[in-house]
């Protein structure tokens, strides 16, 4: 957990920092009757009903993240639980983020410096890249990250379009009903859009298909959205271009597989890790925490 989050809550609560507990189990058996709030991230893997069973005071959980695929909402609202997030206050950041993942894997910097690094410039020039030049991006997911996408996006002159799970009046780029019909309209596909069951391998072997040969996959919402080992297959094989990947299947696992492919472009999960953006959030996971206790209200329920 960042540590502005233990900064705020310090002074205004009794605070306990489980991941420190040696024996967490006796911790919980020794204090879980009395703890009213829990402070979460998205890194701790999932909280449920097996938690909340062992703290029957609690009263909200406040998650440090947009995504919060980490809580079971379904135990949390059984239980009267109110569950937060962090919304808004990372977008920018994120989509800074996606946009430089996009050019990277198009313009194949890496690949660039390590042929740098390697001595090899001495040899000849690095061979031409694709280009971002007439391409049709396709979003997946159309909220306030994928909104802060698309307006860069708009000053690079590409086509943009979106599918989300239901049209927006006021948008006016192209939507398309599923995400097979988005990548069959585009060639560049960027996912931002939430995990969970509902969106688990969402973008699967025939959408990575229909982006063709020159297609580019960029992944900055959730490894579960994607079927890692049809994008592995699609990379081998030529179905796909390139991808570019902030996140993975079962974090921080990377298959070696992946690891391999000259055409995948990975960072290890760092969509919205900066000080800055991270300090933010912190401050809105404290900000709901105070909220809750002194008025009754969180900041940002989900």
């Amino acid at each position: 957990m960042h540590g502005s989050v233990a900064a705020a809550l310090e002074p205004r609560f009794t605070l306990h920092r489980l991941w420190q507990e040696d024996d967490p189990d006796a911790f919980l058996r020794a204090h879980g009757p009395s703890i009213r709030a829990l402070a979460v991230s998205t890194l701790a893997g999932p909280v449920g009903a097996d938690l909340f069973d062992r703290l029957p005071a609690l009263e909200i959980v406040a998650n440090f993240g947009v995504g919060y695929d980490n809580v079971d909402i379904a135990a949390a609202r059984a239980r009267g639980i109110v569950v937060t997030n962090t919304p808004g206050v990372l977008d920018e950041e994120v989509a800074d983020l996606a946009v430089a993942l996009l050019l990277a894997t198009i313009r194949q910097l890496p690949q660039a410096e390590r042929f740098l690094r390697a001595g090899l410039w001495r040899d000849g020039g690095f061979p031409l890249s694709p280009t971002l030049r007439g391409r049709r991006v396709g979003l997946l997911g159309l909220g306030g990250i994928g909104k802060a996408i698309a307006r860069r996006l708009e000053g690079f002159g590409v086509d943009l379009a979106y599918h989300g799970r239901t049209r927006q009046a006021a948008v006016a780029y192209p939507w398309y009903p599923t995400p097979l019909a988005l990548a069959e309209a585009c060639d560049t596909l960027i996912a931002i859009l939430p995990g969970g069951p509902a969106t688990r391998h969402i973008i699967d072997a025939a959408v990575l298909a229909a982006l063709g040969p020159q297609g580019v996959l960029i992944n900055v919402a959730r490894g579960s959205v994607v079927d890692q080992d049809a994008l592995i297959d699609a990379l081998r094989q030529g179905t796909i271009l390139a991808a570019g990947l902030d996140v993975y299947a079962a974090e921080p696992e990377v298959p070696a597989e992946l690891l391999a492919l000259p055409n995948a472009v990975l960072l290890p999960h760092v969509g919205s890790a900066s000080e800055h953006t991270r300090s933010a959030m912190g401050h809105l996971v404290a900000d709901n925490l105070i909220a809750w206790f002194e008025r009754g209200h969180p900041l940002t329920p989900v």
